[in-house]
């Protein structure tokens, strides 16, 4: 069998997402960074593995692999079903939570989006950190009302983490990154915190991954 690659961003929070789900199942994998800020996502090289220039791709099975979510799903399928629970209404609900994140809050708060948003209003970096305030602080503030829920526990969905945890950590990485204001959300705050002390979680941070940072 071929060997599992991950091709990733280290700040990427897609590529945090499947850090961690690889992690989780304990599937070895060699990392190959996609340098964003050299556009390396653009090359015709990247572009031949993901048409769409993201970041992460994954190669696991034989099969190439893009969108996180859907490779989370798949790897729950094929690896033990380690992020979705087994129930249809829980499911569904950790869904739901899940798309909260990568569905409403990560595409308008990606790189090139905040690039653009510069580059039309003249704001530079001030209305970069206010756009991504914006809508970082907004929709955690909704993922905080769904986790108001009996079905919430030590984690998003129950006690164990699920797909709705591996989407929450990256993005509160990302809000503490710009300063979001997390004081209207205790909840997550505390799950964020709580998965923070597993290993798998741990692992895949940005600072113990970023290939430029210094060693020693």
């Amino acid at each position: 069998m071929s060997d599992t690659v991950l091709y990733d961003y280290w700040r990427s929070s897609a590529s945090y997402r499947l850090r961690i789900a690889l992690n989780m199942v304990a599937e070895t994998f060699r990392s190959v960074p996609v340098d964003l800020l050299a556009k390396a996502h653009k090359s015709p090289e990247h572009l031949q593995r993901n048409p769409q220039g993201l970041v992460p791709v994954l190669e696991i099975d034989g099969h190439s692999f893009t969108q996180s979510l859907a490779v989370i799903e798949y790897l729950d399928e094929t690896r033990g079903g380690a992020f979705l629970p087994g129930d249809s209404v829980g499911r569904q609900r950790v869904r739901a939570l899940s798309y909260v994140i990568a569905m409403e809050i990560h595409p308008v708060c990606n790189s090139h989006v905040g690039a653009h948003v510069m580059a039309i209003t003249g704001g530079g970096e001030e209305a970069r950190v206010a756009w991504m305030q914006k809508f970082i602080g907004e929709g955690l503030a909704a993922f905080e009302a769904l986790l108001d829920s009996p079905a919430t526990g030590q984690f998003c969905h129950g006690d164990r983490p699920s797909m709705a945890d591996v989407c929450l950590v990256p993005q509160v990485y990302n809000a503490r990154r710009w300063g979001v204001d997390l004081s209207g959300c205790p909840t997550l705050v505390v799950i964020t915190d709580r998965c923070a002390g597993l290993k798998p979680f741990a692992n895949a941070h940005p600072d113990n991954v970023n290939p430029n940072k210094a060693v020693g």
